[in-house]
């Protein structure tokens, strides 16, 4: 090969490379730099029911989305860890025990590696932390089943940490309709559901709208005294008909009441194909339900979940998503909210590794920040996406509960 041909593949090559995003090695170094200056704050990470499932020692590296040498690699300072509890936990009566379980789980992470961990119970203790190189780990429950029908257990929780409630999942309950249920219960709010955002408010817990109907966010806000968040949720400008994302609508009012959308990673909330295909799996879920239902009250035997979830993904294969569809969602909540009122809560460790090419784990974060400043974005404008502005709610929600 002729060094002419050489030198002319070498600058093809480079050409290639500087049109393809980036990977987490790649990023730029200034990209690299402003990850490990800026505070990032995500608000959604899977990791405690993976560790309740099998124990995985996230001080060291392992096969998790989420681990420490990822998330120094990433620059990730604050990471609220998601004690999430299902429907079917909630039907049994074991929730509030898996939940308490979660958390001992994520304090036994803290007490192993003291040197790798802290635990994070306001925002006020984050500049005594910051720098001493530990991440911070943050509670936030997913689906108010723990409480039961007893608003004391708000309380309790808090007192263990806890520090938002996203009030539903993915099927109604006894505080509020599911976005994702194709039947509603309360319209919105139940009673306890009301109760439980003014309870929330008195203790300083920020009350969380993701997974919630359009009736009952709207519920939340004309009721919450403090501003609350969504925080791990996607735009449905992007995703037609898909109510698990919020409305142009409900994206203002939550910025409206001094809120802040934490953008979701996912493929499924991002990509428009894969948004439909979720909606279209749960629809195929209730279907699937009826039928089990009705074979066991004629005495036939059940299909297995596992089997109707193994063949439902292997007929819609998750499609290839990029780094762009998660920028163009910055882009049009900064435009719709303002820049004060948008954040991120990747649902790392919680979507089955159905995520963009760039944004795989918390080390890729640098990735983001590429992306926002080749968007023209501006440092301090990139600082408050990262983690300024939940930062700010945060300390608003618990100014109100001190006054």
């Amino acid at each position: 090969m002729t060094m002419r041909r050489t030198a002319l593949l070498a600058s093809v090559a480079l050409a290639i490379a500087a049109l393809a995003p980036p990977t987490a090695a790649q990023a730029p170094a200034r990209a690299v730099q402003l990850a490990q200056d800026a505070l990032i704050v995500d608000t959604h990470i899977d990791a405690p029911y993976a560790l309740r499932e099998r124990w995985d020692d996230l001080g060291v590296s392992s096969d998790k989305e989420f681990d420490y040498p990822k998330a120094r690699a990433g620059g990730l300072d604050v990471a609220f860890m998601s004690i999430y509890t299902s429907p079917q936990q909630d039907a049994d009566g074991s929730a509030r025990a898996v939940a308490h379980a979660q958390i001992d789980a994520v304090e036994a992470l803290a007490a192993r590696h003291p040197d790798k961990f802290a635990l994070l119970r306001s925002p006020r203790d984050v500049a005594r932390h910051r720098g001493d190189g530990r991440v911070l780990l943050a509670l936030g429950m997913e689906n108010g089943a723990p409480l039961g029908d007893d608003l004391a257990q708000l309380a309790v929780f808090h007192a263990r940490g806890v520090r938002y409630v996203t009030l539903a999942h993915s099927k109604n309950n006894r505080l509020a309709d599911s976005s994702y249920a194709l039947e509603k219960q309360w319209d919105g709010l139940s009673p306890l559901g009301e109760r439980a955002v003014r309870e929330m408010n008195r203790l300083g817990m920020m009350v969380d709208v993701s997974h919630l109907s359009d009736d009952a966010v709207r519920d939340v806000l004309a009721l919450s005294k403090a501003p609350v968040i969504a925080s791990h949720s996607g735009l449905r400008h992007f995703t037609p008909g898909f109510e698990r994302n919020l409305s142009d609508e409900l994206a203002r009012a939550v910025a409206a009441k001094g809120g802040v959308l934490q953008l979701v990673f996912g493929s499924g909330f991002v990509n428009p194909q894969a948004a439909a295909d979720t909606q279209a799996y749960f629809r195929a879920a209730a279907e699937f339900e009826r039928e089990n239902a009705a074979a066991k009250a004629a005495g036939r035997p059940l299909r297995s979940e596992a089997d109707f979830d193994q063949a439902w993904d292997a007929a819609h294969p998750t499609p290839e998503t990029r780094i762009g569809a998660v920028l163009d969602q910055v882009d049009h909540a900064v435009k719709l909210m303002g820049i004060d009122h948008v954040g991120i809560g990747s649902d790392f460790d919680g979507v089955g590794g159905k995520l963009p090419v760039e944004l795989r784990t918390v080390a890729d974060y640098p990735n983001l920040v590429a992306g926002l400043q080749a968007r023209g974005y501006g440092d301090a404008d990139i600082g408050k996406i990262l983690g300024g502005n939940l930062m700010r709610v945060w300390r608003a929600v618990e100014a109100g509960a001190a006054r």
